[in-house]
C-alpha cells in the first residue's frame, strides 16, 4: 500500500463508517471493514509520519486520563425551561408574545443523554467540552474523538462550536447492562446514565466501546450568516453530522402540538430515549429581542413528556440530611423498572406530606417519574392494606448525629453545625466558585481534611497550615501552598457572596445581593418583617433567614472577625461614571443579567432595556445583536463587560 491507497482507503472507510453510523445504511461487511482497517493499520505502523489525521484509527480509544481539565465554553450553553403541558405551552407562548410577533416555531425530538460542546477550529476538531455549569465544563476530547458521528474534520474553516446531545440506543444500553451484570458490575439505570458516564470515562478505550452517538441541536460560538436556526442546523447536518428523526418548522401551535403528540405516539419506535420536544424561536434576530431570565433563554422550551405511572411497594422509609440540616424522608420502594431505569427509590419531600396522603410502611403506591423529575408517590392505594402497614413517625433525633431536631411543621431540621451530613457539603458550597471562589479546594479534598480530622467546620479552614498538609494523598509542597494562599485570598469577600456562602436555605446569589444592598452588614440583625419587606421575598425565604441566624448568630460573628467583608452601606449609591446615567445591557455575560443591573443600580445607573437617543451607555457581552448597532448608529458610549467592571475602579 504507497500513501495515495492509504489515502483512498482512509477515504473508503470513512464512507463506510457513516453508512453504518450515521445513516443506518451498511454498505460493507464487518468482515470487509475488519480487513481493510487492519491494512490501514500496518501501513500507519510502518509510516508513523504519515497518519492522517481523519484516520479512522484516532477514533479508537487507547489513551488513559488521570483526569479531566477543566475548559470554559467560548459561549455559556444554558438549559432549557420545562414544560408538561399544553396550558403551560401556551403561557410561554403569550410571554413570547409579548415582547415579539409574527414568529416561527423550529421543533425538533428532545434527546435523553449528555450535552457535548465541540469546538472546530480550521476544519478540525479542536475540544470536546461536557456542559459542566454551562460556563466551565469537563474537557473529554479524547473520549469524542472516538464517537464516530462525531466528524474529526468538517468542510468549514472558521472557527465554530457544535452543541448537542451524545446518547447510546436502547438496544446497545441493553447489551452494555448484560454485560456489566455478567461482570458484576452494577448496572446503568438508564441511557442517559450510560451515555454521561462512558463519555467521562478515564480510560477511552471503554469510551470506545459504548457505540455512542451524537446529535447537534444548535451552535455555540460562530460566525455564521443565517437568518434562521432551521437553517443553521441544515447546514450542520451538511457537514457530516447525524439529522434528528423528525423536525418541523410551522407559525402555527397547533401544528407544533400535534408534533409533540406524534412524537408522544412514536417515542418507543425511534432507538434513542426521548424525553421531549424542544421548541425554539426561528428567527435568530429575535432572540435578542426575548433575552434570557437567570436560568433559561425565553426563546425556548422543553416541552417533557408526559410522566410514566407505575404501582409498587414502599419497604421502608430512610432520612437524608441535607446541606442546610434539613431532613427528608425518602421511600425505599420494591424495584420498578419506568422507560429503562430501574426506580428503587422515591421522595416523600416532607413529613406533613407523609401525613396528609397517609402514606405507611407496606403500602402499595403509584409512582410517577418525568423526565429528570425525581420519582415521587402520586397516590396511596388503601384498598391494598393487609395489615402488615406500620406507621410512619416524625423524627425527634438527628439520624447522623443525634441531636435534637427543629421541628418547623413542613421542615425538620437538625441544628447542629457539626453534623456528618452538613458539614462537607456545607464546606463545599461554601468554598464554590459562586461563593468564596477557594481555588483547589474541591469536593474530594474537602471530604479528604474531613476525614483526617483537619476541618471540622468552616472556621477550621482558615486554622490549617502547611503542615497539616503534608503526608496527605496528593498533596505536594506546591499544591499545598497553593491551597493555603487560596483560602487567605478568600478572606477579602464582598458581602453578598459571604451570605450565599453560608448556605441558608432559599437565599442564592440574587437574594444574597438584595440583602446586602438592602441591611449592609446590619442583615444579621434584620427581624422577620424587614426581610418580609425586601422585593421578591416571601414567607418562606424570610422564616428561614431568621431561623438560620437564630441558631446560627455566633458561628456568623466569628466568621465575620476572621473575614475581611467589604461592606455596602445600608441604601447607599456608589458614585461612579454611570451615576444617573441611563444603561443598556444586551449581548451574553460571564454573570447572571440580573446580577450585572443590580451592580450598575448600586452604582448610580437606571438600566433600560431600549436603546435610544436618551441611552448614556451600552454594556454589551457576547453575541450582542441588534442594539449593539443601534448603540453604534446613534454615537452611544459601549462598553464590554470587562470595560464596565474596571470602570466600578
Amino acid at each position: 500500500m504507497n500513501i495515495d491507497e492509504y489515502k483512498k482507503n482512509i477515504e473508503l472507510l470513512n464512507s463506510w463508517a457513516k453508512a453504518y453510523y450515521t445513516l443506518d445504511n451498511p454498505i460493507a461487511s464487518d468482515e470487509e471493514y475488519d480487513t481493510l482497517y487492519r491494512e490501514v493499520v500496518n501501513f500507519e505502523k510502518k509510516n508513523p509520519q504519515s497518519i492522517d489525521p481523519n484516520s479512522p484509527t484516532k477514533r479508537v480509544g487507547g489513551v488513559v486520563l488521570e483526569n479531566f481539565n477543566k475548559a470554559r465554553h467560548l459561549k455559556r450553553m444554558w438549559s432549557m425551561e420545562d414544560i408538561f403541558s399544553v396550558d403551560e405551552f401556551n403561557a410561554w407562548i403569550k410571554r413570547v408574545e409579548k415582547s415579539i410577533q409574527n414568529f416561527t416555531y423550529y421543533c425538533e425530538p428532545k434527546f435523553d443523554g449528555a450535552s457535548l460542546d465541540l469546538l472546530y477550529e480550521n476544519g478540525r476538531l479542536k475540544q470536546a467540552i461536557t456542559r459542566g455549569d454551562g460556563v466551565i465544563g469537563e474537557d473529554v476530547t479524547q473520549n469524542a474523538k472516538t464517537i464516530n458521528s462525531v466528524p474529526l474534520e468538517i468542510q468549514y474553516q472558521e472557527l465554530i462550536s457544535i452543541t448537542g446531545e451524545v446518547v447510546i440506543s436502547k438496544s446497545d444500553f441493553q447489551k452494555i447492562n448484560q454485560t456489566r451484570i455478567k461482570n458484576s458490575e452494577t448496572p446503568f439505570a438508564n441511557p442517559r446514565n450510560a451515555a454521561a458516564g462512558s463519555l467521562r470515562q478515564l480510560d477511552t478505550k471503554v469510551t470506545a466501546k459504548r457505540k455512542l452517538m451524537f446529535y447537534p441541536w444548535g451552535v455555540g460560538q460562530n460566525s455564521l450568516n443565517f437568518k434562521l436556526l432551521s437553517d443553521v442546523m441544515d447546514f450542520i447536518y451538511s457537514l457530516g453530522f447525524l439529522n434528528p428523526p423528525e423536525r418541523v418548522v410551522t407559525k402555527c401551535r397547533d401544528e407544533v402540538i400535534a408534533f409533540y403528540k406524534k412524537m408522544i405516539k412514536n417515542r418507543d419506535a425511534i432507538p434513542m430515549m426521548l424525553d421531549g420536544v424542544s421548541i425554539k424561536i426561528d428567527e435568530l434576530n429575535l432572540e435578542e429581542e426575548l433575552g434570557y431570565t437567570v436560568k433559561y433563554p425565553k426563546w425556548m422550551v422543553a416541552f417533557k413528556f408526559p410522566a410514566i405511572e407505575k404501582v409498587t411497594k414502599i419497604k421502608d422509609i430512610i432520612i437524608q440530611v441535607g446541606r442546610t440540616g434539613v431532613l427528608t424522608p425518602v421511600a425505599i420502594l420494591e424495584p420498578v423498572n419506568i422507560e429503562g431505569a430501574m426506580v428503587e427509590r422515591a421522595t416523600l419531600h416532607n413529613f406533613d406530606e407523609i401525613q396528609r396522603k397517609d402514606i405507611e410502611i407496606n403500602d402499595s403506591v403509584i409512582i410517577i417519574r418525568s423526565g429528570d423529575v425525581i420519582p415521587k408517590v402520586t397516590k396511596v392505594l388503601t384498598d391494598r392494606r393487609d395489615g402488615t402497614q406500620k406507621r410512619i413517625s416524625r423524627p425527634t433525633s438527628c439520624p447522623d448525629c443525634g441531636s435534637e431536631v427543629l421541628d418547623e411543621g413542613i421542615l425538620i431540621k437538625c441544628q447542629n453545625l457539626s453534623c456528618p451530613s452538613r458539614v462537607v457539603n456545607s464546606i463545599i458550597h461554601f468554598a464554590s466558585r459562586k461563593c468564596m471562589n477557594i481555588d483547589g479546594l474541591g469536593d474530594k479534598i474537602v471530604e479528604l481534611l474531613y476525614e483526617k480530622d483537619l476541618v471540622k467546620d468552616i472556621e477550621d479552614l482558615y486554622r490549617l497550615k502547611l503542615e497539616d498538609l503534608e503526608g496527605l494523598e496528593g498533596f505536594k509542597e506546591k499544591k499545598s501552598k497553593n491551597l493555603i494562599e487560596s483560602i487567605q485570598k478568600s478572606k477579602e469577600v464582598e458581602l453578598h457572596k459571604f451570605i450565599n456562602a453560608l448556605g441558608i436555605e432559599h437565599i442564592g446569589e440574587v437574594a444574597a445581593l438584595k440583602l446586602a444592598q438592602n441591611f449592609s452588614d446590619g442583615w444579621i440583625e434584620a427581624n422577620y418583617e424587614e426581610i418580609l419587606a425586601i422585593d421578591g421575598f416571601g414567607e418562606e425565604i424570610a422564616k428561614s433567614l431568621c431561623e438560620f441566624i437564630r441558631v446560627n448568630k455566633e458561628k456568623i460573628l466569628h466568621l465575620t472577625k476572621i473575614l475581611n467583608i467589604k461592606k455596602i452601606k445600608k441604601n447607599e449609591i456608589i458614585e461612579s461614571i454611570f451615576s444617573d446615567k441611563t444603561v443598556v445591557i444586551t449581548g451574553t455575560m460571564s454573570k447572571p443579567r440580573g446580577e450585572i443591573q443590580k451592580l450598575l443600580e448600586t452604582h448610580g445607573a437606571k438600566v433600560t432595556k431600549s436603546v435610544s437617543k436618551k441611552t448614556d451607555f451600552l454594556v454589551y457581552g457576547k453575541d450582542a445583536g441588534s442594539k449593539y448597532k443601534k448603540a453604534i448608529d446613534l454615537g452611544i458610549k459601549t462598553l464590554s463587560e470587562e470595560e464596565m467592571l474596571n470602570a466600578f475602579g
